[in-house]
């Protein structure tokens, strides 16, 4: 077995990209010379539909206050009915199931791939009942999911499909930027995302039967074309203020460049953990273009002697930022869904019979493994070749020291 090294084989600080600049600066002093920051028909708003549409062309936009924001607006644009069931993979942040849950609709946890960590197709085909309404697949740290798979099943059962890129900015799937095949699309501006304003979202759709009506999901249910305040449904106010439109607008502007340096720096990560005994790298379609929002790979603890928990120790030893593990558990098992306490206590649509769903029953076998052996690590435009190089060497070293 090799001895630790003697010196941190990543031998600097974790590189932190200059995320903000001029041309943010430019667009919110623009911003401040206006008589209004609202969001309607303000010069930066339009300025954001302009930029956004340059890259995902989605003919219906509202931009809003997160990604979360920006799915909630998606669910309640369907107008499911109270009990109507959305399948979501139990791998991900909890922004993807607020909306489902705040409109009293039923998430239903289903398994992912092992290999890339995406919601798993056979799952989801085994998940789907006489309540299932939608798909929600999750680009999980910008790799695409298998749509082709997902809107087969979808069209087959007549279900829509809400694409969560919140993770995903630029990723590629089979050449076409992810968002574009689903019925409804949501981003995040996330102050952790690819391109941010600190916070920030925004959803869209080519469905002109959704579309129309897109924004008052989002505005309180108001009409801003006719100026009627009469809201004949029930809406939020998830608005996006004219500064951050500006922010999201400059960011757009780097799209390419980020999510470009950002590959590199994934795909020669990915390259340097090629062939180590013990490493098990995330499964990377060849047709499709991982964006990378970080880097994730799973221990083969078979082939080595030692524990998730030390060998990460190990890594950051050597100067690596890594972490074992992901999110704490698969999102069924969090403490609200393990006790049903989603209104005070309560939740409503099990208690009027309208699912059975019992969280405390639900299991799926991949994720928890996943999360029980997967090493996570930031990764970002700042990164250096020479950087990511001594990354991949102190990858190795460990391995090699805790090889069987």
């Amino acid at each position: 077995m090799n001895q630790p090294s003697s010196q941190p084989i990543v031998d600097e600080p974790f590189p932190l990209p200059q995320r903000w600049g001029e041309a943010e600066i430019e667009l919110l002093s623009q911003a401040m010379r206006q008589q209004s920051l609202f969001y309607w028909k303000g010069p930066q708003t339009e300025a954001l539909y302009d930029a956004f549409r340059q890259f995902y062309p989605l003919q219906y936009l509202f931009p809003c206050s997160s990604g979360t924001a920006s799915i909630h607006i998606a669910l309640a644009a369907l107008k499911f009915k109270p009990g109507d069931e959305v399948i979501v993979p139990c791998i991900t942040d909890m922004g993807s199931v607020l909306g489902i849950l705040h409109q009293q609709l039923v998430p239903v946890f289903v398994d992912i791939d092992p290999l890339t960590y995406n919601i798993d197709p056979e799952s989801t085909r085994n998940a789907i009942t006489l309540k299932t309404r939608a798909i929600l697949p999750v680009h999980l740290c910008g790799n695409p999911c298998d749509m082709n798979s997902m809107m087969a099943i979808a069209r087959k059962h007549e279900l829509v499909v809400i694409e969560d890129c919140a993770q995903a900015w630029g990723a590629r799937y089979q050449g076409e930027l992810v968002g574009l095949q689903g019925d409804l699309s949501c981003y995040s501006f996330n102050d952790f995302k690819h391109l941010s304003c600190g916070d920030g979202g925004i959803v869209g759709t080519n469905n002109e039967a959704l579309g129309l009506n897109l924004s008052k999901w989002g505005d309180k249910c108001y009409n801003r074309v006719t100026g009627i305040r009469n809201p004949d449904e029930l809406a939020l106010n998830y608005r996006m203020s004219e500064p951050l439109s500006a922010i999201c607008t400059a960011q757009l502007g780097k799209h390419d460049d980020i999510v470009a340096r950002r590959h590199r720096t994934g795909m020669l990560l990915h390259s340097l953990l090629e062939g180590i005994p013990g490493i098990v790298r995330t499964k990377i379609n060849p047709e499709d273009t991982h964006s990378f929002y970080n880097y994730i790979f799973r221990l083969n603890l078979e082939e080595l002697d030692t524990t998730r928990s030390a060998f990460a120790a190990a890594l950051q030893a050597e100067g690596v930022n890594a972490e074992d593990g992901y999110i704490p558990a698969p999102v069924y098992r969090y403490d609200l869904f393990q006790t049903h306490n989603f209104y005070a206590g309560t939740w409503p649509i099990r208690d009027f019979g309208l699912t059975d769903m019992d969280y405390t029953k639900v299991k799926c076998p991949v994720a928890e493994e996943f999360l029980d052996d997967c090493i996570h690590m930031p990764l970002n435009e700042a990164m250096t070749e020479t950087y990511t190089e001594k990354v991949g060497l102190a990858i190795k070293t460990v391995a090699d020291r805790f090889a069987r």
